[in-house]
């Protein structure tokens, strides 16, 4: 029996659009960050796809892109667990900086090393492999069950907590998978065996 495995993260966000770090701050999608969840939402229904529970974040910008993607498949009231187990990467210091402006104070290699290397934190915050320290452990408690029952599962999320989940599930090395970048709004969709070995993947681009 296989089960199946939906990632998509979140919509453009106000401070995705503004260029600024954002990790665990609480901002909104845009205009264009509500479109694309709708459009995430129309894809997997023409897939014929549906749900038997989904989880997001602690954070807006998640929650309403994993609530437009029901609206659109017909399930609006499904049963949705929030957690922030699954939140964006924390960014520490950087976080509401300015990308640019950051490279200025720290220097554009220190800044591209927090951003790309796989387990050098920004001061005060988390490195990649600290956040897949959070969300592997919670997928295998919380979510895998569903999937490796033959359900459909949803997880709605964020870059860096979708790439930690890919990098288990696709046996990526640390550097593989910080030069693997998740588009806004694109669902990534992977078939699971009974063994949770992965039968397929298969995502859908604009």
């Amino acid at each position: 029996m296989s089960g199946t495995l939906v990632l998509v993260r979140h919509g453009q966000s106000e401070w995705n659009l503004k260029n600024l770090f954002t990790g665990w701050r609480d901002v909104d999608l845009t205009e264009q960050g509500h479109k694309e969840a709708k459009e995430a939402g129309q894809k997997l229904k023409a897939r014929g796809l549906k749900f038997d529970i989904a989880f997001t974040s602690a954070l807006i910008r998640a929650q309403k892109t994993c609530q437009h993607i029901l609206d659109a498949v017909g399930q609006s009231d499904l049963k949705t667990i929030r957690d922030q187990a699954l939140n964006e990467r924390d960014y520490g210091d950087l976080s509401g900086l300015n990308k640019d402006d950051a490279r200025k104070k720290w220097g554009e290699e220190q800044v591209h090393i927090w951003r790309r290397s796989y387990d050098v934190p920004p001061p005060g915050g988390e490195s990649l492999k600290d956040t897949g320290a959070r969300v592997w452990p919670y997928y295998l408690h919380d979510m895998q069950s569903h999937v490796l029952r033959g359900g459909t599962v949803l997880v709605a999320a964020h870059g860096n907590s979708l790439r930690a989940l890919i990098m288990a599930l696709d046996g990526k090395s640390g550097e593989e998978i910080v030069k693997l970048e998740l588009g806004t709004g694109v669902p990534v969709i992977y078939k699971l065996n009974a063994d949770s070995t992965v039968a397929s993947k298969d995502v859908l681009e604009n």
